[in-house]
């Protein structure tokens, strides 16, 4: 069984290059490690990986080359080299320069190596999380063992310039880097196996973990756990919306009200039992169901229409109540320049939709090299900041962010893919599971993180041949499964 995260920890961190830089530095001048001590670490790591991924090796070792760099991932590259060939290993070292360290230059002296043809295992050390910069390489059909990061993929921002390595496991040191989950990342990354060198890690970016104590009831009558409203579209448009008010009513919100014109009433009715409908056909009727404080929840966007979002947008955020807003009401949104957000406000934007709403954040992480792409972390944090809320970017690599910089991802890829997700109407279920918490009371960062988290958690849960449907019925065994 999958281990369950639970909250952040520096296991959870995704440092930058720079702050892994600066983590190894700051250990080094306080005495914590010596340089030479961590490159036979990571090294010993290496080899350990290896063994562990591969265990026939252990009774027939693979002819091996080693590519190194100038840096000390090159030298990381020279220790491996020696291990192996103590081992028996029969391995050949190719430097693509010569060392530029003291102590990549220390082991290069060490390391031994024979030419080796067709070989059946090469191991990239060459850039490490260096930025990528292009040069000529040529690989056989061999696995590939990455030391650190794939050459090719950035560390920051999970691009990649060619040539890139597609690694079949990647051997990376003190914690995950933002490289190996975002964009390009999971692809080239492989089997990710992380080796603790011992040094604290901290970071900006933290894995996305649910809020265990915030899913939990205690007793109470049903508006204790909130009333939250789904406003929706014309009759024929409503599949998005009932989803959406269901995953809100699965998740705990008390009550969930399905709002759609008058005329669509009846198909609803034939499809809803739990969840409330109310008739709301034009602004002056939401304004007038707002005025019961106990609806303390919102939700607009799914099956909405945009002209139907255009005109109920204002008076929803007027109402200064929590709100997801999603699907049409984005693309609402967009024409208003964010006008009438507040800091309770969701923004769950797929890429199109974010482009529309940010325009030339969404330019600076496609820019190609020399201009090096801005991170996708550091896209949604600005995004955050302009629209003063949470900003909830999809993808595999989900990015939550809110105006005071904090950020955190919630990852469909590696120990927890789910390429199920890709189907219609998941984002519609995500944006209600958001709203459901709201009603409950949880902050809106939180809500968006624990949301995602548990949206990607219900897909592994059901696995191949998911439908967005059966999303919101898969919460009650992941919350017994969390011990809710």
């Amino acid at each position: 069984m999958q281990d369950i995260n639970m909250g952040h920890s520096s296991r959870d961190a995704l440092p930058t290059s720079a702050q892994i830089r600066g983590i190894e530095a700051e250990a080094f001048a306080s005495r914590q490690a010596e340089s030479s001590e961590l490159m036979e670490q990571a090294g010993q790591a290496v080899v350990a990986a290896i063994l562990r991924h591969w265990p026939e090796y252990a009774e027939t070792p693979p002819r091996t080359l080693i590519l190194c760099g100038s840096g000390n991932n090159g030298g990381d590259g020279y220790v491996v080299a020696r291990l192996l060939h103590a081992r028996g290993w029969s391995v050949e070292v190719r430097p693509t320069a010569p060392p530029t360290t003291n102590e990549a230059r220390a082991n290069r002296a060490r390391a031994t190596s024979t030419p080796v043809e067709d070989p059946e295992l090469i191991i990239d050390a060459l850039l490490g999380i260096g930025r990528p910069r292009p040069f000529t390489l040529a690989l056989s059909d061999a696995r590939i063992v990455a030391i650190d990061m794939p050459t090719g993929l950035d560390t920051d921002t999970g691009h990649a310039v060619a040539p890139r390595i597609r690694a079949d496991l990647t051997v990376t040191f003190h914690a995950a880097k933002p490289g190996h989950y975002l964009a390009e990342g999971p692809d080239l990354t492989g089997h990710l196996h992380v080796a603790d060198l011992g040094l604290p890690v901290t970071a900006d970016l933290h894995l996305a973990a649910p809020d265990i104590p915030s899913l939990r009831k205690a007793r109470g009558h049903k508006f204790d756990h909130g009333h939250a409203l789904v406003l929706c579209g014309a009759s024929g448009q409503g599949g998005a919306a009932r989803m959406s008010a269901r995953a809100a009513l699965r998740i705990g919100a008390g009550l969930v009200t399905l709002a759609p014109p008058a005329l669509a009433i009846p198909e609803h009715a034939a499809r809803l039992d739990a969840i409330m409908l109310r008739a709301v056909d034009d602004p002056r009727t939401l304004e007038e169901m707002l005025a019961d404080a106990r609806i303390n929840a919102l939700c607009l966007g799914p099956g909405l229409g945009v002209e139907r979002a255009k005109a109920l947008l204002p008076v929803a955020l007027r109402a200064r109540r929590p709100t997801v807003l999603d699907a049409d009401a984005l693309t609402a949104l967009a024409a208003t320049d964010l006008v009438g957000l507040h800091p309770d406000c969701v923004l769950t934007p797929h890429p199109g939709e974010f482009a529309r709403l940010f325009p030339d954040l969404a330019q600076a992480m496609t820019t190609t090299p020399p201009d090096w792409p801005m991170s996708k972390p550091d896209a949604v944090r600005e995004a955050a900041r302009r629209a003063g809320c949470t900003v909830l970017l999809k993808g595999h690599d989900t990015v939550i962010a809110d105006p005071t910089g904090r950020a955190v991802l919630a990852h469909a890829s590696h120990d927890r893919a789910a390429p199920w997700l890709a189907t219609a109407g998941a984002g519609d279920v995500l944006a209600g599971m958001i709203t459901g918490l709201l009603a409950r009371g949880v902050s809106p960062f939180s809500a968006a993180e624990t949301g995602a988290w548990l949206h990607i958690e219900c897909a592994r849960q059901f696995g191949p041949g998911l439908t967005a449907e059966d999303l919101p019925d898969l919460l009650p065994p992941v919350f017994r499964k969390l011990g809710v």
